[in-house]
């Protein structure tokens, strides 16, 4: 009977939704080192977001599929990926020169703006009734986000002011995203996406350098940084997450999806010691913040529904 009870117990541990949990799980590991990475890389943050995109496009190009892909895509919606990708671009500029400009910690707990400005810009670009208790759950971050200016050192608060803008590029191309997202292959629109996104950044530098002088050419170091964040915490769990939303509800998809910052700060603990350059109150405005994050699937979640989740994760995160 004991051996029974064991198989059993194994057996209800490998479901397919537990799985998927863990994998979903290390997926926003993955996007939380993410944060770490373009601390750690020594070039400037547009030359490091241009060079990601460069080289998610060019592992996409080899991918049959991906061309397909292209080839059934209406020219009009083509045109609609691309003018998301140019938000991407300005997203992921302005949430690496908030890390830049302040620190790892700092920039990630200003993506708990996001469900915020969410709140706000969803229902305006999806066409879903707006709900005034994400609002009301949006004031209720004022506080925590008072707390984590306190707890920053002056010199980092442009990093604030970088991070904010970026949470709500993030809420804008995500309310996009979640419009048109289904309209296509998730493979072609992260490549299209991002192939807008590189043409946009190109074209500000050479507008405003007249050269290709700002866009740095990584070192062996920062070459290698970058393959990593490009490949291990771009495209691989962006495959990961496709297959592990299958088995996911919205609701369990969502609050692990709003951990990102979580694990992104333990992360910057413990391998950056940021914790030395922030007081106590940067971390309880924090904790207000991302109590209000993980908060918000749950107002959108409905009690004993058994549906699987619609949520689309794209590679284009963080």
């Amino acid at each position: 009977m004991r051996a029974v009870r064991i198989a059993s117990f194994l057996r209800s541990h490998d479901s397919p939704p537990r799985k998927a949990l863990l994998q979903i799980h290390l997926c926003v590991l993955l996007w939380g080192l993410t944060a770490i990475l373009g601390k750690l890389i020594s070039l400037r943050a547009v030359s490091l977001v241009w060079w990601r995109m460069i080289i998610v496009i060019a592992a996409l190009a080899l991918v049959p599929r991906f061309w397909r892909g292209i080839v059934r895509t209406p020219p009009r919606m083509i045109g609609v990926y691309a003018a998301i990708g140019a938000l991407v671009a300005l997203h992921w500029v302005t949430f690496y020169g908030a890390i830049k400009l302040a620190n790892a910690s700092v920039a990630v707990s200003c993506l708990g703006l996001g469900p915020v400005f969410a709140a706000v810009i969803e229902p305006a670009v999806t066409g879903r009734r707006f709900d005034v208790r994400e609002l009301l759950l949006g004031l209720g971050v004022l506080p925590g986000v008072a707390l984590v200016v306190g707890g920053t050192p002056t010199g980092m608060h442009a990093g604030i002011v970088a991070g904010s803008l970026s949470a709500a590029l993030i809420a804008l191309f995500g309310s996009l995203n979640k419009r048109f997202v289904n309209r296509a292959d998730p493979l072609v629109v992260t490549g299209l996406e991002l192939g807008a996104g590189t043409l946009l950044l190109s074209i500000v530098i050479v507008a405003v350098r007249q050269d290709w002088a700002s866009l740095s050419w990584p070192g062996p170091r920062d070459a290698g940084l970058l393959l990593m964040l490009a490949i291990g915490c771009t495209l691989l769990p962006f495959a990961l997450s496709l297959v592990a939303l299958r088995h996911l509800s919205a609701y369990s998809a969502q609050l692990a999806l709003n951990l990102e910052p979580v694990y992104a700060i333990v992360l910057a603990i413990v391998l950056l010691g940021e914790q030395r350059e922030l007081g106590v109150s940067f971390y309880v405005g924090v904790a207000i913040i991302l109590s209000a994050a993980i908060a918000h699937p749950l107002l959108a979640a409905r009690p004993r529904r058994a549906a699987r989740s619609t949520t689309t994760v794209s590679a284009l995160r963080e």
